[in-house]
């Protein structure tokens, strides 16, 4: 039984490599991203475009997938929560090996993590997810240098970089203001 949708926009059919070593077809095309590509903070909008430019090439042990990726965050700075777009361009490169080839007891642990084809189709969004996620900073930032949000009122500081606040007087301290005489007068 096939588990994958060859309708889908980022399942790929490679019958046509005929599992002929050498054998390689280019594909371009535009999918929507599929839900939830990205981090918390920045991500690729769900249904936005990522443009791919792929090369299949038939291997003996299955299909070789290399190219790149190109889409557009969206997100937010993590120190002053401005927003963020940035164009994000990655790697692919994926082995999908052949379901029914037989491998020695000494690669079944590597067919437990090996992408594999099914029925000649082989599901790019697992390999599109690991690329954009590990690709994608920790922290994203507006500017390298952004000085983030004022910690007692929450101004953003690159809009006032002057900005400053009197020193906090202790509370316990408070009551003794009051018998301080006024400085003003007695200058």
């Amino acid at each position: 039984m096939n588990s994958l949708d060859p309708r889908a926009p980022l399942v790929l059919d490679t019958r046509e490599l005929g599992r002929r070593p050498g054998s390689q077809r280019q594909v371009v095309v535009t999918v929507p991203a599929p839900p939830e590509l990205g981090i918390e903070v920045l991500r690729v909008a769900e249904g936005s475009p990522v443009d791919l430019d792929l090369r299949l090439e038939a291997v003996m042990e299955g299909v070789l997938v290399t190219g790149t990726a190109q889409a557009v965050l969206h997100g937010e700075c993590v120190r002053c929560l401005e927003p963020i777009e940035d164009e994000l361009v990655v790697d692919l490169q994926e082995l999908y090996v052949y379901d029914d080839i037989r491998h020695d007891d000494s690669d079944e642990e590597l067919d437990d993590e090996a992408s594999k084809l099914e029925d000649d189709l082989l599901d790019l969004e697992p390999l599109l997810r690991d690329a954009v996620v590990l690709a994608l900073p920790f922290q994203p930032l507006c500017r390298d240098d952004c000085p983030g949000l004022c910690v007692e009122c929450g101004a953003r500081l690159a809009d006032d970089p002057g900005h400053g606040h009197d020193a906090a007087i202790d509370p316990r301290w408070a009551g003794l203001q009051a018998l301080q005489p006024d400085r003003d007068q007695n200058q």
